[in-house]
């Protein structure tokens, strides 16, 4: 299936997520688009000494731009996306599916096969909710949470520096079985499988639609990230290396009307094994499963939170 126009902007809120990607690749950290309707407050334009020119708004489904200082010329967002990407054609609308993981083309689901619908543009622009969980607090013997955390909360902390001081010790300490008794001391960590009263399955109150796949002592993490990222079956919620630094952990999200908990680990493991030739921890079978929260500034949230 070839890359449309039509899809992208589908996928992206008439574009709109195209231009606020693109500008959080010269401003990072910084709230980049203001939308107020389908117009955006005046924008910091990289294109014209980083002015606050770029005035951005929705034309006939499409996100389009101008700048008051006329430093680029009028147009919409797949010419603003060309000036960043020095990309043009088909070329340019694969690059776009691929840096976003739009995912267009690709089989959506593992137990079915890719919806035959069109994407239906929203009216407005909606976030989806992101998925909640438990979050428990140190050491790994608390077995009962804290509070209740979002998948975006999640990523904002293993992003930021709040682990980072116990990560970098972590990774320092040479015996494997001293290293195992400091992150079980020294780490808070989430169910992402979902809400519990106690950490324990038969404690569930509410199950995320959230399976955590483990990858350990990995030799190349890099490649196999941009693999899972890339992924024909499973579309990626979050993806960050394991505190020891040669893992990766991988949420996936799973549609418990089509099968059990249990049912979809037992066949991602095997859909893992044959597709990378690589074994995960059984112990993500447990809905209960303890994630361990570490440091990494480099951790994947899918881009429809944020």
């Amino acid at each position: 299936m070839e890359v449309s126009r039509k899809a992208i902007l589908d996928k992206t809120h008439y574009g709109l997520n195209i231009y606020a990607y693109v500008l959080r690749q010269y401003y990072p950290g910084e709230t980049v688009l203001s939308l107020s309707g389908r117009d955006c407050k005046p924008a910091k334009n990289p294109f014209n000494a980083d002015k606050p020119t770029l005035l951005v708004k929705v034309v006939d489904g499409c996100a389009t731009h101008t700048d008051s200082e006329e430093a680029i010329a009028q147009g919409n967002v797949f010419d603003f996306a060309a000036l960043h990407y020095s990309l043009e054609g088909q070329a340019l609308l694969d690059k776009l599916n691929e840096e976003l993981h739009l995912r267009i083309g690709k089989q959506q689901g593992f137990y079915t096969q890719a919806d035959s619908q069109p994407t239906v543009a929203l009216p407005e622009i909606v976030k989806p909710a992101p998925p909640v969980f438990s979050y428990f607090n140190k050491p790994v013997t608390n077995v009962t949470p804290s509070r209740q955390a979002s998948l975006v909360e999640v990523y904002n902390l293993i992003k930021g520096n709040e682990f980072a001081s116990c990560t970098s010790t972590l990774r320092n300490i040479p015996d494997p079985k001293e290293a195992r008794k400091f992150k079980a001391q020294n780490f808070d960590y989430v169910t992402f499988s979902g809400t519990f009263s106690k950490r324990n399955d038969a404690n569930l109150q509410r199950h995320s639609g959230l399976l955590t796949i483990d990858f350990d002592h990995i030799q190349d993490i890099p490649t196999l990230k941009a693999a899972l990222l890339n992924d024909h079956y499973f579309e990626t919620e979050l993806l960050f290396v394991s505190p020891s630094g040669d893992g990766l952990k991988w949420v996936i999200p799973i549609d418990l009307t089509q099968a059990k908990h249990q049912d979809y680990f037992k066949a991602v493991a095997n859909y893992v094994s044959h597709t990378y030739q690589l074994e995960i921890d059984q112990s993500g079978k447990d809905i209960s499963r303890a994630c361990f929260l570490p440091h990494d500034s480099e951790i994947f949230i899918n881009p429809k939170y944020l």
